[in-house]
């Protein structure tokens, strides 16, 4: 028998712990987020130099962070050095330019995208913690549209002061200011807002929303940073990537397995390269589980089962319901909602 997949209304009442984002999400906020990956629409364009092409398959990985971090190091400490090689620098520096011109193509201004942030603030606010495996701006972007509503509802990425991540990450979920609810967000294979600096520090960026995208471009141009995410590679690419980075690795070994009763997925493929993030939520008490299908896709439907029970165990409750139904994500819900100005 086919399985039921229902209107986010109906089953919206029982989930309010975790969502889980997937590229899904960001391809409906902007069809330019379909693309395959960072590396194929460089190589597409022929953006990428041919000592970048010998980079990437020489350390065989197809992350764009990793390979740009490399020589980056490598470049600083030729320099810092004295050590003459302008060859390692030109690498870095074809590849630092491909990436920001990748980057430039494929992701949307903020006044393309912002007719959906209302929608989208409104559907992440049920949520206690919310994390996401996009490393694009759409998040970092209706968290900042929530900063103008005085609904007593805030946001947290729990970066401080300086930009710097706080790893007691729990005391973010006290009020603070009169707030009375709080939804904690994480980038599980970081984000355009948060770089690497010459000393290895992670921080993330601030700057106007509005100018955000251009403000973290700049700042790898003027080769003050490097960006922190994990953009491709097989599931043990991305574990040692994630592993890399006290961040990311704060966020897969605490935050991942902290203790939830239910988990929303939304626009997440199930792809075997990322299905190590399921496994390391079990045992963390879910016991229900919502799944957002495109287009009534049935085959979908029973290899996420499938896998959902393998992975967290038979005893766990699945519903499916329509991505483009009232209420989620980018679809608003049959009220009323502040539009952007």
């Amino acid at each position: 028998m086919p399985f039921e997949i229902r209107p986010w209304e109906a089953i919206a009442n029982n989930y309010g712990c975790t969502v889980l984002l997937g590229n899904g999400a960001s391809i409906s906020v902007s069809p330019s987020f379909s693309y395959g990956s960072l590396l194929q629409h460089a190589a597409e364009q022929n953006l990428l130099p041919e000592d970048a092409q010998r980079l990437f398959e020489f350390f065989q990985t197809n992350d764009f962070e990793l390979v740009l971090r490399i020589v980056w190091q490598a470049s600083n400490v030729n320099r810092s050095l004295r050590i003459p090689d302008e060859r390692t620098h030109a690498a870095y520096v074809g590849l630092r330019d491909c990436l920001i011109q990748t980057v430039r193509d494929i992701h949307p201004e903020h006044g393309t995208v912002s007719v959906h942030l209302p929608s989208i603030y409104h559907f992440l606010k049920r949520f206690r913690t919310v994390i996401s495996l996009n490393y694009d701006l759409v998040l970092y972007w209706a968290m900042t549209y929530g900063l103008d509503i005085d609904d007593q509802h805030a946001f947290k990425d729990c970066f401080v002061g300086g930009g710097a991540f706080d790893d007691d990450w729990q005391r973010f979920r006290q009020p603070i200011r009169g707030d009375r609810s709080t939804s904690l967000v994480f980038y599980a294979h970081g984000s355009l807002v948060l770089c690497r600096n010459l000393v290895e520090q992670e921080r993330k960026i601030h700057n106007l929303q509005d100018g955000l995208l251009e403000a973290v471009l700049q700042r790898w141009q003027n080769g003050e940073v490097v960006p922190l995410f994990v953009s491709e590679g097989t599931w043990t690419q991305k574990v040692a990537s994630i592993q890399n980075s006290y961040y990311l690795s704060t966020v897969y070994r605490e935050v991942l397995k902290s203790q939830r009763d239910t988990l929303v997925v939304y626009g997440w493929g199930f792809a075997e390269q990322d299905v190590h993030l399921l496994k390391r939520m079990k045992d963390t008490g879910i016991n229900r589980v919502a799944v957002s299908v495109f287009r009534g896709d049935q085959a979908y439907c029973n290899r996420v089962f499938q896998t959902i029970h393998d992975e967290l165990g038979a005893h766990v409750e699945v519903d499916f319901f329509d991505s483009e139904s009232p209420g989620c994500w980018i679809h608003p819900a049959h009220q009323v909602l502040r539009p952007v100005v």
